[in-house]
């Protein structure tokens, strides 16, 4: 296990993206402009359904419920179960097992926070989107980096999953996934998962760590991290879900409520709609599918490797040489990437491309890497 991060407890990183500034610069002399590939930001349309529920519930002058609203609630139990087979203790009781939040970065970012986490170390995979460290951080807490369940659990606190894995799109299989519960378990440990991309497995079906396979008959000591941002291009809305152990829930919604960390109403309605409609999450992880399928052979072609990127919405992708040497290359043919030292120094020899750009602008980068 590797430990510390790229900064000390009491101080954040570097925003990494600030540091690409140069890569742009030089992808933009070319002709054909940018194809900006380092920020996976979607760029397709909001689902109109989204939209239509978003206007008919405009008309909101009171202070929104942290807890979220019973409908909400409800349909979100009924999304846990239908797509990904989880069964919620009682969504609508006394204890929460679900709630709504802000997205699901400031959730990350302020987990440890919420669950009062004064001093110890928080647990992250070796390669990982760089603001589980922040969060760490933010709450005053060390970081060490790890992908399997370390022999001696120190002074760990929390351990934060990613599977699908942002950058590299790797998914946790469920011998790995139970080995994590079980030693969270033990040792007293929460696990949370992020599983922003669940609904995006390409090669493989991505399994939730909340899935009675993998925790068991009840969810103690678990969470899972829930967002609309991609599987349904809403990224704009800030609208995400917390569920798992009640009293894990719980505790994460009275301080929220005591900050007012409140999910707006109208986007609240937006939620029930994409929760309750399956066909747009298809629509969508079908044109990821087909740029997926045009990019990766671009890549391969151009006589790079794409490791892991069985699920997701990006391809990891090196050339067996040093993350920065990669990105001058691609900026040299219009390509903006994001390096691998991002998410750790695991990533140094890796870079990440992103699926979410037009259209358009894939072809145009399948054009590049060609020539």
């Amino acid at each position: 296990m590797t430990t510390g991060g790229s900064a000390s407890p009491r101080r954040l990183p570097d925003f990494p993206w600030d540091s690409l500034g140069a890569a742009r610069a030089r992808a933009a002399q070319h002709p054909g402009g940018v194809v900006d590939l380092s920020i996976g930001t979607p760029v397709d349309s909001t689902p109109e359904l989204l939209a239509a529920a978003l206007a008919g519930a405009g008309d909101a002058p009171g202070y929104p419920t942290a807890l979220g609203t019973p409908e909400l609630r409800r349909t979100a139990a009924g999304w846990l179960s239908r797509r990904l087979g989880v069964r919620l203790a009682d969504p609508l009781g006394a204890d929460p097992s679900v709630v709504p939040t802000v997205g699901s970065k400031e959730l990350v970012a302020l987990l440890p926070t919420l669950l009062g986490l004064r001093r110890g170390t928080v647990l992250i995979p070796e390669v990982a989107y760089p603001t589980y460290e922040v969060g760490a951080v933010v709450a005053g807490l060390g970081v060490g980096r790890t992908d399997t369940p370390p022999a001696d659990p120190g002074d760990a606190v929390l351990v934060w999953l990613n599977s699908p894995g942002n950058p590299h799109g790797r998914v946790l299989t469920d011998e790995q996934l139970r080995a994590w519960v079980t030693w969270g378990r033990e040792h007293g440990v929460p696990v949370v998962a992020d599983e922003c991309y669940i609904e995006l497995g390409w090669d493989v079906a991505p399994r939730s760590v909340l899935h009675p396979d993998i925790a068991g008959p009840d969810h103690r000591g678990l969470l899972a991290v829930h967002s609309l941002s991609k599987q349904s291009t809403a990224a704009g809305y800030r609208a995400g879900l917390l569920s798992g152990d009640p009293a894990l829930v719980r505790r994460v919604w009275e301080v929220r409520r005591h900050l007012g960390l409140l999910v707006p109403t109208p986007v609240q309605a937006a939620m029930v709609a994409a929760l309750g409609d399956d066909a747009h999450v298809e629509q969508q992880r079908e044109r990821y599918g087909r740029r997926r399928d045009r990019l990766a052979a671009a890549v391969r072609g151009a006589g790079a490797r794409i490791d892991h990127s069985e699920a997701g919405l990006y391809l990891w992708v090196t050339r067996d040489e040093d993350c920065w040497t990669t990105i001058d290359w691609l900026a040299d043919r219009g390509v903006v990437a994001a390096p691998g030292t991002f998410y750790g120094p695991a990533g140094a020899r890796h870079v990440r491309m992103a699926l979410t750009a037009t259209d358009e602008r894939v072809d145009a980068a399948v054009e590049r890497l060609a020539a």
